[in-house]
């Protein structure tokens, strides 16, 4: 679906069609991020089964949701399938934190599932390791697939490079921040989980040429628009984190266009998508995908919008 924030005209595409949008000088800048089998599965002492959701790899303690968390006590240890114990600690900012005997990834590299949205209720197979991935992902940490970069093959990215445009790279490990749903009344009292990034300096002198010349920045994603907007005021290579919440009334720096996948009610996504191209156009998109019968979710269609 392609939507144009100027006319209001909303129009039914293929994917391929974007093409048709990115023009000689443009800069399509995607999140290179890729997702870890972030899902880890022990027992306890008593024989009870416990899911581990590493929410950020951090070697050797590592902060996780935990399932079944109520009854879960600090000091306790857990069998996991790999055979090594992991101790639970004191609560961290999400979920709990998880003391392991010998780093993270090396276990989830043996054991670790990968984490697949609960809507989709199977067990993981190891075809979702390619599957749930871009085929750009180079930099393992997210644990939720940056959803807009599926649509894209090598050969579009080859294309978009062919017609003059630069393709460029953010890294944003899409984590809890990005999928958590909000659950005050008031908007602005959500706060966001941070997310690490990074902005290379390549990808900041591709912008800057790109806005000094008078072309269009391309987000592919959320994830991607959060970490451009975070560093708008200071628009250099840099890396950290971000919290960056955007809703309604924010004003956009960088991002020109935005390819994103239809989104849930009651999420962040949902409202920064709103911010960009306006509450009432983006829920009046929102019908007509519904009456079309649009995907949404994870591997559902996408929107452009102009």
């Amino acid at each position: 679906m392609v939507l144009d924030r100027n006319s209001k005209n909303i129009e039914d595409k293929s994917f391929s069609a974007c093409l048709d949008y990115i023009k000689p000088g443009d800069c399509l800048v995607l999140n290179d991020t890729r997702v870890i089998p972030a899902r880890l599965f022990g027992k306890r002492g008593s024989g009870g089964k416990v899911e581990i959701f590493i929410l950020e790899n951090k070697g050797l303690v590592c902060e996780a949701l935990v399932r079944p968390s109520g009854r879960l006590k600090e000091g306790e240890k857990i069998i996991l399938e790999s055979g090594d114990a992991a101790e639970i600690l004191k609560r961290g900012e999400v979920g709990r934190l998880i003391k392991f005997e010998r780093p993270a990834g090396d276990i989830m590299k043996e054991s670790g599932h990968v984490p697949l949205p609960p809507y989709i209720d199977r067990p993981d197979s190891e075809s979702d390791r390619i599957d749930y991935q871009t085929v750009y992902g180079a930099s393992p940490g997210a644990t939720a697939s940056p959803t807009a970069g599926l649509h894209f093959t090598r050969e579009f990215l080859e294309r978009v490079k062919g017609q003059g445009a630069r393709v460029m790279y953010v890294t944003l490990h899409t984590s809890y921040g990005t999928f958590a749903p909000i659950k005050e009344e008031d908007l602005e009292a959500h706060k966001m989980h941070r997310e690490y990034f990074e902005l290379p300096k390549e990808t900041v002198e591709a912008i800057r040429e790109t806005k000094r010349n008078g072309g269009k920045v391309f987000a592919v994603g959320t994830t991607t628009t959060r970490v451009l907007e975070h560093c708008a005021d200071k628009i250099t290579g840099y890396e950290g984190y971000t919290d960056l919440y955007i809703y309604p009334g924010y004003e956009f720096k960088i991002v020109d266009h935005l390819i994103t996948n239809f989104h849930l009610p009651k999420s962040t996504l949902l409202l920064l998508v709103s911010a960009f191209a306006g509450k009432d156009f983006v829920f009046e998109a929102y019908r007509k995908a519904i009456e079309k019968k649009y995907r949404f979710f994870s591997y559902g269609d996408a929107m452009l919008i102009l």
